[in-house]
């Protein structure tokens, strides 16, 4: 149950923790002046009655002394009635003439007083009544008829004074209370926002510094950190353009070495074995050697193909980079003819040179060589647009999808690390039973003096 409600304290706002006390103390103010006034002025109350109490004690004596010592007692009680103001507190009341009223009885004449009030202050019961005797029978009583509704209206305004007071002080507090927060909170939520932009990768928005001197520590040492990561971020960024030019260097030299060294090789075994074929007839049921070590020479010389296609398409400088995608696209449809591909290829894109045409181009062989692998799929679409000053590239089929856990393959990791060089991202989705390889690039870095 703690735990419980902890969580539940934990889940509410800061204003909303701060007022919750200062309201549960003004309740908390309120009940207890409610009981000091119940405790206090009741006794008060009581007080206030005593002397009128003690003075129809007084008068009943000395009434009845005189009543014993009168010839005639009830001509001088008849005088001493009569002699009695209507609008005494004191007066006369005849045995039988109905109940002594009591002080409770009296407080519902205060004008203005809610009985909630009144009955919060628990008006005791006083006996404020003496018996008159004549000849030693009891003929009436005088009684004390006070009028409290002055008395009540009095502790009516304190408490409204009271009351008012708290009120004030409380609206006052939660004003202060609230200013002072929101000078916090605005700080806290602008430096909780920066941190979130750094941790997404965005170091470009600084954090505004303002609020207390704690507060505006925190922002000027996270504005540092996202300094120091955007300079970082560049200079990873720089590096990984280095050493995705680095490859490129490589391959292209590697793809030389294959093309000028075992190209005419492999040319010249070829016409040797052309010229073996035709020199040398079929031995009996084995057939002709020379016609099977052809077929090995020709298939070896397409492999050598394929890999100077993967290591460099060096066409892509001389046909451009839309013409290159296409040839991709038609030798796909040659080796996946049970897929059907369909393409949206942008003439634009002969515009892209260097690195990003490169990476254009890999990334939409990488993915075509996942769908023919691994998707089972039975229809696929490329497509390749430049748009202002990014390119995009997508590459959907309705395969079975990645597994869970694994988003990228090797091949496609290294593809994402070339994007990250040029700038670019590289995502993986899945919606509406199609998976999705999405690549944007800025245009303008196909021009970097690096590539």
């Amino acid at each position: 149950m703690r735990v419980r409600i902890d969580l539940m304290w934990q889940r509410l706002s800061f204003r909303t923790q701060l007022f919750l006390p200062l309201g549960a103390s003004f309740l908390a103010v309120l009940i207890l002046g409610g009981v000091l006034l119940q405790i206090f002025a009741t006794g008060q109350l009581a007080e206030e009655r005593e002397p009128g109490r003690r003075s129809i004690q007084a008068i009943a004596t000395a009434l009845n002394n005189t009543l014993r010592a009168s010839d005639n007692p009830r001509q001088t009680l008849d005088a001493f009635v009569h002699s009695l103001d209507t609008s005494s507190d004191i007066q006369f009341r005849a045995l039988g003439a109905g109940p002594t009223p009591s002080p409770k009885d009296d407080s519902r004449k205060s004008h203005g007083v809610p009985q909630w009030f009144i009955r919060l202050l628990a008006i005791p019961e006083i006996d404020a009544a003496s018996p008159v005797m004549i000849d030693g029978q009891r003929v009436g009583d005088i009684v004390f008829l006070s009028d409290m509704s002055a008395d009540l209206f009095e502790k009516w305004i304190g408490f409204l004074a009271f009351t008012g007071l708290v009120a004030v002080l409380m609206a006052l507090t939660g004003t202060i209370a609230y200013v002072l927060s929101g000078s916090a909170l605005r700080p806290m939520q602008d430096l909780g926002e920066g941190l979130t932009r750094i941790r997404q990768g965005d170091y470009t928005r600084p954090i505004p510094v303002r609020g207390p001197p704690e507060i505006r520590q925190g922002c000027e040492e996270a504005n540092a950190l996202a300094a120091t990561l955007a300079q970082l971020s560049r200079d990873n960024r720089d590096l990984m353009h280095r050493l995705v030019s680095l490859q490129d260097d490589e391959r292209r030299d590697l793809a030389r070495e294959l093309h000028d060294e075992l190209g005419p090789l492999l040319f010249s075994i070829r016409a040797g074995t052309i010229a073996l074929v035709e020199a040398s007839p079929p031995v009996g049921n084995l057939g002709n050697p020379a016609q099977d070590l052809l077929q090995s020479v020709e298939a070896l010389q397409q492999t050598n193909r394929r890999i100077l296609d993967r290591l460099r398409p060096l066409y892509i400088e001389e046909l451009g980079l839309s013409t290159s995608v296409q040839t991709l696209l038609r030798n796909f449809r040659k080796q996946a003819p049970h897929i059907v591909l369909t393409d949206t290829i942008d003439p634009d894109l002969n515009v892209i040179e260097g690195p990003s045409a490169q990476t254009v181009y890999r990334v939409t062989q990488e993915a075509l060589t996942n769908v023919l692998r691994h998707a089972k799929a039975g229809s696929a679409h490329v497509q390749a647009i430049v748009t202002g000053e990014t390119v995009v590239i997508e590459i959907s089929d309705d395969g079975a999808g990645f597994p869970a856990g694994n988003v990228f393959g090797r091949g496609l990791t290294g593809m994402q690390e070339r994007v990250r060089a040029l700038s670019g991202s590289l995502s993986l989705l899945r919606m509406n039973e199609r998976t999705y390889v999405r690549c944007r690039l800025p245009a303008k870095a196909s021009r970097d003096p690096a590539s």
